[in-house]
C-alpha cells in the first residue's frame, strides 16, 4: 500500500524536525520534504506533490491561509492540515473557509496528529476538540440569528423570498403579486437585511432549510 506523503510546512526548523521523526514511526507515513514558509510550501507542494501538507498558520514570509488558498487552487489534489498553537476563531474560520481539510493544535499529542493525517488523507475531516467546540458555538449563533431574522420578516416579504429562491425575477414576481417592481426590489432588500444574506445563492440555500421551496421537484 502507498504511504501517506507528507509535506511539513512551518518556519521552526525544530518543530519540523520533531515532526518529522515522530512521523517516522508509522509505516503508512512518509514525510516527503519541508519548508520554512508559505511561499516556499508552495513551491514544494508543486514539486513534491504530496498527499497531506502539514502547515503552520503564523510564518513571516507568507502565513497559513494565503499558502493555502494557493495550494488549493494549485494544486487540490493535495489536501492541507493545519497544525498551529491557534484555536481562537479569527484564526479557525478563515482558514477552513480557504480549504483546509483539518485543523489540529500543537499542543495535541502525538497519536491525535497521526490520527488527524489518516483521517483527512482517506477523505474525511479533523478539528482538534478545542476547534470543534468553537465551530459548533458559530454554527449555533448562525442558526439562531436566522430564526430570529426569519421571524422578524413580513408575510409579503415571506412570499418575495420563497418566488426569488424558486428563481423569479424581480418582473415575474411583480406580476405574480399585482406589485411594482419597485416594490419588490424594496421588499427584496428588506429580506437580505434582515437575513444578513448578501446574494441570490445564499438566499436559496436559507429558503431550503426553512422548507420554503421544495428541492425534490
Amino acid at each position: 500500500m502507498p504511504k501517506i506523503r507528507v509535506l511539513i510546512v512551518d518556519d521552526h526548523t525544530i518543530l519540523r524536525e520533531g515532526i518529522r521523526a515522530l512521523l517516522s514511526a508509522h509505516g503508512d507515513i512518509e514525510v516527503v520534504g519541508e519548508a520554512g514558509g508559505g511561499r516556499e510550501g508552495i513551491q514544494k507542494a508543486l514539486e513534491l506533490k504530496p498527499d497531506i501538507v502539514l502547515m503552520d498558520i503564523a510564518m513571516p514570509d507568507l502565513g497559513g491561509l494565503e499558502a493555502t488558498l494557493e495550494i488549493r487552487k494549485l494544486r487540490p489534489e493535495s489536501r492541507v492540515l493545519i497544525l498551529t498553537q491557534y484555536d481562537n476563531r479569527e484564526y479557525v474560520f478563515p482558514i477552513l473557509k480557504a480549504g483546509a481539510a483539518g485543523y489540529i493544535i500543537k499542543k495535541a499529542a502525538a497519536s491525535e496528529l497521526v490520527g488527524a493525517i489518516r483521517a483527512v488523507h482517506e477523505g474525511g475531516s479533523f478539528l482538534h476538540p478545542s476547534v470543534a467546540k468553537a465551530v459548533v458555538e458559530e454554527y449555533v449563533r448562525g442558526a439562531e440569528a436566522a430564526r430570529e431574522g426569519y421571524g422578524s420578516l413580513s408575510d409579503r416579504e415571506t412570499q418575495v423570498l420563497k418566488l426569488v429562491a424558486e428563481g423569479h425575477s424581480n418582473k415575474e414576481i411583480a406580476d405574480l403579486l399585482s406589485l411594482s417592481v419597485k416594490t419588490v426590489m424594496t421588499h427584496r432588500a428588506n429580506v437580505m437585511e434582515k437575513l444578513g444574506i448578501h446574494n441570490r445563492t445564499e438566499l436559496v440555500k436559507y429558503a431550503i432549510r426553512q422548507g420554503l421551496i421544495d428541492v425534490g421537484r
